[in-house]
Protein backbone atom coordinates (compact mmCIF):
# COMPACT_ATOMS: atom_id res chain seq x y z
CA UNK A 1 0.00 0.00 0.00
CA UNK A 2 2.70 2.28 1.20
CA UNK A 3 4.61 1.26 -2.28
CA UNK A 4 1.32 2.20 -4.28
CA UNK A 5 0.52 5.86 -2.69
CA UNK A 6 4.57 6.22 -3.05
CA UNK A 7 4.13 5.73 -7.06
CA UNK A 8 1.28 8.29 -7.46
CA UNK A 9 2.60 10.99 -5.68
CA UNK A 10 6.08 10.61 -7.29
CA UNK A 11 4.11 10.54 -10.93
CA UNK A 12 1.99 13.99 -9.48
CA UNK A 13 5.22 15.43 -9.19
CA UNK A 14 5.85 14.67 -12.47
CA UNK A 15 3.37 15.46 -13.80
CA UNK A 16 3.08 18.87 -12.39
CA UNK A 17 6.70 19.80 -13.49
CA UNK A 18 6.32 18.99 -16.71
CA UNK A 19 2.91 21.18 -17.11
CA UNK A 20 5.09 23.95 -14.85
CA UNK A 21 7.89 23.53 -18.21
CA UNK A 22 5.26 23.56 -21.05
CA UNK A 23 3.88 26.94 -19.74
CA UNK A 24 7.54 28.08 -19.78
CA UNK A 25 8.09 27.70 -23.20
CA UNK A 26 3.82 28.26 -24.92
CA UNK A 27 3.54 29.28 -28.19
CA UNK A 28 3.30 32.84 -28.39
CA UNK A 29 0.19 33.12 -30.77
CA UNK A 30 -1.85 30.73 -28.25
CA UNK A 31 -4.46 32.66 -26.47
CA UNK A 32 -3.62 31.64 -23.58
CA UNK A 33 -0.85 33.18 -21.32
CA UNK A 34 2.33 30.81 -20.32
CA UNK A 35 4.10 31.51 -17.47
CA UNK A 36 7.07 33.90 -18.61
CA UNK A 37 8.87 35.32 -15.86
CA UNK A 38 10.04 39.09 -15.94
CA UNK A 39 13.29 39.71 -14.49
CA UNK A 40 13.16 42.68 -11.72
CA UNK A 41 15.32 45.39 -13.27
CA UNK A 42 12.85 44.92 -16.56
CA UNK A 43 9.88 45.57 -14.10
CA UNK A 44 11.73 48.22 -12.23
CA UNK A 45 11.78 49.85 -15.82
CA UNK A 46 8.35 49.71 -16.86
CA UNK A 47 7.21 51.26 -13.77
CA UNK A 48 9.73 53.93 -14.30
CA UNK A 49 8.66 54.30 -17.72
CA UNK A 50 4.98 54.22 -16.46
CA UNK A 51 6.38 56.97 -13.54
CA UNK A 52 4.58 55.47 -11.17
CA UNK A 53 4.27 56.28 -7.30
CA UNK A 54 2.82 56.00 -4.08
CA UNK A 55 -0.70 57.98 -5.48
CA UNK A 56 -1.14 55.22 -8.13
CA UNK A 57 -2.99 51.93 -7.88
CA UNK A 58 -1.30 49.30 -10.42
CA UNK A 59 -3.03 46.05 -11.96
CA UNK A 60 -1.02 43.56 -12.91
CA UNK A 61 -3.16 41.26 -15.29
CA UNK A 62 -2.36 37.31 -14.76
CA UNK A 63 -0.19 38.55 -11.92
CA UNK A 64 1.71 35.01 -12.07
CA UNK A 65 3.97 35.27 -8.81
CA UNK A 66 3.32 38.74 -7.58
CA UNK A 67 6.55 40.38 -8.80
CA UNK A 68 5.64 43.21 -10.69
CA UNK A 69 3.02 44.29 -7.83
CA UNK A 70 5.47 43.17 -5.38
CA UNK A 71 8.05 45.48 -6.52
CA UNK A 72 6.08 48.59 -7.21
CA UNK A 73 4.93 48.33 -3.32
CA UNK A 74 8.05 48.18 -2.02
CA UNK A 75 10.05 50.26 -4.49
CA UNK A 76 7.48 52.28 -5.71
CA UNK A 77 4.70 52.86 -2.83
CA UNK A 78 1.93 51.89 -5.42
CA UNK A 79 -0.88 49.90 -4.43
CA UNK A 80 -1.38 46.99 -6.26
CA UNK A 81 -4.38 44.50 -7.62
CA UNK A 82 -3.29 41.19 -9.65
CA UNK A 83 -5.54 39.22 -11.28
CA UNK A 84 -4.73 35.55 -11.73
CA UNK A 85 -6.87 32.79 -13.33
CA UNK A 86 -4.53 30.01 -12.92
CA UNK A 87 -5.04 28.61 -9.09
CA UNK A 88 -1.03 27.44 -8.96
CA UNK A 89 0.01 30.52 -9.81
CA UNK A 90 -2.54 32.51 -7.68
CA UNK A 91 -1.45 30.38 -4.50
CA UNK A 92 2.05 30.95 -5.11
CA UNK A 93 1.46 34.71 -5.47
CA UNK A 94 -0.47 34.93 -2.55
CA UNK A 95 2.05 32.93 -0.29
CA UNK A 96 5.14 35.03 -1.79
CA UNK A 97 3.38 38.24 -1.12
CA UNK A 98 2.16 37.36 2.08
CA UNK A 99 6.12 36.14 2.75
CA UNK A 100 7.15 39.86 1.83
CA UNK A 101 4.15 41.23 3.87
CA UNK A 102 2.98 43.20 1.18
CA UNK A 103 -0.68 40.99 0.77
CA UNK A 104 -3.79 42.86 2.50
CA UNK A 105 -1.94 46.32 3.21
CA UNK A 106 -1.04 47.69 -0.49
CA UNK A 107 -2.00 44.06 -2.72
CA UNK A 108 -4.98 42.42 -3.22
CA UNK A 109 -5.23 39.35 -5.43
CA UNK A 110 -7.93 37.83 -7.12
CA UNK A 111 -8.68 34.25 -7.94
CA UNK A 112 -10.35 34.98 -11.04
CA UNK A 113 -10.43 35.49 -15.58
CA UNK A 114 -9.32 39.34 -15.91
CA UNK A 115 -12.09 39.72 -18.17
CA UNK A 116 -14.56 39.29 -15.79
CA UNK A 117 -13.12 41.80 -13.46
CA UNK A 118 -13.60 45.44 -13.76
CA UNK A 119 -10.24 47.46 -13.58
CA UNK A 120 -11.62 50.95 -13.45
CA UNK A 121 -9.84 51.66 -10.81
CA UNK A 122 -6.41 51.24 -12.26
CA UNK A 123 -3.87 54.06 -12.80
CA UNK A 124 -1.38 51.84 -14.40
CA UNK A 125 -2.16 48.56 -16.03
CA UNK A 126 0.93 45.93 -16.26
CA UNK A 127 0.30 42.98 -19.01
CA UNK A 128 2.88 40.30 -20.14
CA UNK A 129 0.42 38.73 -22.25
CA UNK A 130 0.79 37.19 -25.62
CA UNK A 131 -1.07 39.26 -28.88
CA UNK A 132 -4.38 37.72 -29.34
CA UNK A 133 -5.01 38.01 -25.81
CA UNK A 134 -3.71 41.42 -25.57
CA UNK A 135 -5.79 41.81 -29.15
CA UNK A 136 -9.04 40.83 -26.66
CA UNK A 137 -8.49 43.53 -23.84
CA UNK A 138 -8.67 46.76 -26.32
CA UNK A 139 -12.33 46.70 -25.48
CA UNK A 140 -12.09 46.51 -22.38
CA UNK A 141 -9.34 48.92 -22.00
CA UNK A 142 -11.47 51.38 -24.02
CA UNK A 143 -14.60 50.75 -21.65
CA UNK A 144 -13.58 50.43 -18.37
CA UNK A 145 -9.99 52.55 -18.15
CA UNK A 146 -10.10 56.41 -17.29
CA UNK A 147 -8.20 59.20 -19.37
CA UNK A 148 -5.00 59.15 -18.47
CA UNK A 149 -4.42 55.40 -17.75
CA UNK A 150 -1.07 54.22 -18.67
CA UNK A 151 -0.92 50.54 -20.22
CA UNK A 152 2.43 48.92 -19.88
CA UNK A 153 3.15 46.36 -22.00
CA UNK A 154 6.28 44.19 -21.78
CA UNK A 155 7.49 42.47 -24.98
CA UNK A 156 4.54 42.86 -27.23
CA UNK A 157 2.74 45.80 -29.03
CA UNK A 158 -1.02 46.79 -28.94
CA UNK A 159 -3.18 48.49 -31.02
CA UNK A 160 -3.27 51.42 -29.21
CA UNK A 161 -1.24 54.97 -29.83
CA UNK A 162 2.05 54.45 -28.35
CA UNK A 163 3.32 57.02 -26.29
CA UNK A 164 7.01 55.58 -25.13
CA UNK A 165 9.09 52.84 -26.24
CA UNK A 166 12.11 51.33 -24.72
CA UNK A 167 13.77 49.44 -27.58
CA UNK A 168 16.48 47.35 -25.13
CA UNK A 169 13.90 46.59 -22.56
CA UNK A 170 10.92 45.79 -24.98
CA UNK A 171 8.64 48.07 -22.42
CA UNK A 172 6.02 49.89 -24.70
CA UNK A 173 4.03 52.61 -22.83
CA UNK A 174 0.56 53.34 -23.85
CA UNK A 175 -2.04 55.79 -22.42
CA UNK A 176 -5.52 55.70 -22.23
Amino acid sequence: MFLWWMTNIILLVIIFFLLFLLSMFWPPDSPWAPWWRTKDREIREALRLAKVTKNDIVYDLGCGDGKVLRIAAKEFGARGVGIEIDPLRYFISTLLLRCNRVLDSKIKIIKNNFFNVNISDATVVFVYLVPKALNRLLPKFKKELKKGTRIVSYRYEMNLPLKKYDEENEIRLYIV
